[in-house]
């Protein structure tokens, strides 16, 4: 059988909180990146077989080379390292003269590349070349992190032929760039059926936040944007799609999470998780194929104890259970609740969308009452966050504390290390790229920690499902 074809964030087996990255995101010249002893998607599924590429946006650190995505279970990697850059030159600055090219072919600079193609269009030939010279009968695994959608707003001219009467320009260029999207995925679908993998593939689309309204994203009617924990913020859309699939078209209401994709990906693969494994996420294929109740009951966004703490929050509003101060979100059942500054929080309706952009006066806002630190939703009931219960409620505000609090006690501390002044592509042939190495004399961290870990002799989780599938993920932004 052919492998799935998955395409899914490699970071995605835990929690926040328990990677250390609960923190905003690992910025070019942090000396930061995704924990080494974590164990990536990849990586478990090569252990099986399968042959594994990535085609897009790392954004998971890159500071030493034991970071880069062919150290991390990648077989190959086309694409860039950092989180955003021109769609057409491939340079990122992130503050003056500090600047650098930002394509790799796996481990280099790709720079027989720099030939101003828009990497939406880049990329997908690249998955085309992977499909074509791969065999189909082999299980692969094609992580495609497409750039767009996601600032800078551009695209190629004629993809604006179609919007002409959105007079926001940031939002004309947004739907251009997602019209070539949507061209991109089709082409690599049709890729999937030319070169015999389509029929034993699954393709997951997924995205990684909600959108940016200043930047012509729009999240109406659901609550705030991209960065804060407002549904608006952190609800996203995503689809599975596979011939394997037993309920076709349907819709699935139940809770999943990103890090579920880690465990159900592996176990539909037939690979092994070790029992000693702490996962934060749940097998969840038969929710989505079958349409079964989902086994998660709860869902941690994140607890984020560096943020802008909240003026007003404190212990006893948090009824001596937490620090309503701190920044976090969680989800149990149809409850939701958010304490501190849980970021920027208007309603913004399609019709603010005029020349000049999003205003406050087009927006929708509510006042709440002065100090407010904690908010609880019927999310079930009222997923646009309008009708705060935590007054009504008091007795369900403890019980989602204290689960807070006890997310919280298996926190590990957050790394947000300061710029490296070394991180300068100017030291490093103008190439954004790892600058970290270690005095020979320390003795440097085993690269294949994690694979070395899962193949020692331990009790295994293993599927009775047959392997060799392809998995496809898309994901954008």
């Amino acid at each position: 059988m052919a492998g799935h074809d998955i395409k899914i964030r490699a970071r995605d087996l835990m929690y926040q909180i328990h990677t250390g990255l609960q923190h905003s995101v690992i910025r070019p010249t942090q000396p930061n990146c995704l924990p080494l002893d974590n164990a990536t998607l990849p990586q478990k599924l090569k252990e099986v077989g399968y042959s594994t590429h990535m085609v897009g946006k790392w954004h998971l650190g890159f500071y030493r080379r034991e970071c880069m995505p062919t150290q991390r279970g990648f077989d190959s990697f086309f694409g860039s390292l950092l989180g955003s850059g021109d769609y057409y030159t491939h340079y990122k600055c992130d503050s003056p003269r500090m600047c650098g090219y930002d394509l790799y072919e796996n481990d280099s600079a790709a720079w027989e590349h720099d030939n101003g193609m828009y990497s939406t269009q880049m990329y997908t030939q690249r998955v085309q070349q992977i499909l074509a010279s791969h065999n189909p009968r082999k299980p692969i695994f094609l992580y495609i992190a497409y750039q767009a959608v996601h600032s800078p707003l551009q695209a190629p001219g004629k993809y604006y032929e179609h919007y002409r009467s959105i007079n926001n320009i940031n939002r004309r260029r947004y739907a251009a760039m997602l019209a070539c999207l949507d061209e991109a995925i089709h082409n690599v679908t049709f890729a999937l059926k030319k070169y015999g993998y389509y029929n034993n593939s699954v393709i997951i689309y997924s995205s990684d936040n909600g959108g940016q309204p200043t930047a012509g994203g729009n999240n109406w009617p659901l609550r705030g944007s991209k960065g804060s924990y407002w549904e608006g913020g952190i609800r996203a859309v995503g689809f599975v799609h596979s011939p394997l699939l037993k309920n076709k078209g349907s819709v699935c209401k139940g809770l999943i999470h990103i890090t579920d994709w880690f465990p159900t990906l592996i176990t539909l693969a037939e690979g092994q998780i070790d029992e000693d494994t702490q996962l934060d996420g749940y097998d969840v294929w038969e929710t989505i194929s079958e349409g079964r109740r989902s086994p998660r009951v709860d869902i941690l966004h994140n607890i984020d104890p560096i943020y802008t703490k909240a003026k007003n929050g404190s212990w006893a509003a948090g009824f001596g259970i937490w620090n309503t101060a701190i920044q976090s979100a969680i989800r149990v059942n149809h409850w939701k609740l958010l304490t501190g500054n849980p970021g920027y929080s208007d309603w913004v309706p399609p019709q603010s969308f005029s020349n000049v952009g999003p205003s406050r006066w087009h927006n929708e806002r509510v006042s709440w009452t002065a100090g407010k630190t904690v908010w609880l939703f019927n999310i079930t009931a009222d997923p646009y966050e309008r009708v705060d219960l935590s007054s009504k409620y008091p007795e369900v505000v403890k019980q989602l504390l204290r689960r807070l609090s006890q997310f919280n006690k298996t926190a590990v501390p957050v790394r947000y290390p300061p710029k490296d002044p070394r991180s300068n592509p100017n030291f490093n042939g103008g190439v954004w790229g790892p600058w970290f190495h270690e005095d020979e004399r320390k003795k440097k961290p085993n690269k294949n920690k994690a694979e070395n870990k899962q193949k020692q002799n331990k009790t295994k989780k293993k599927s009775n499902r047959k392997k060799g599938h392809s998995i496809d993920c898309l994901v954008g932004g």
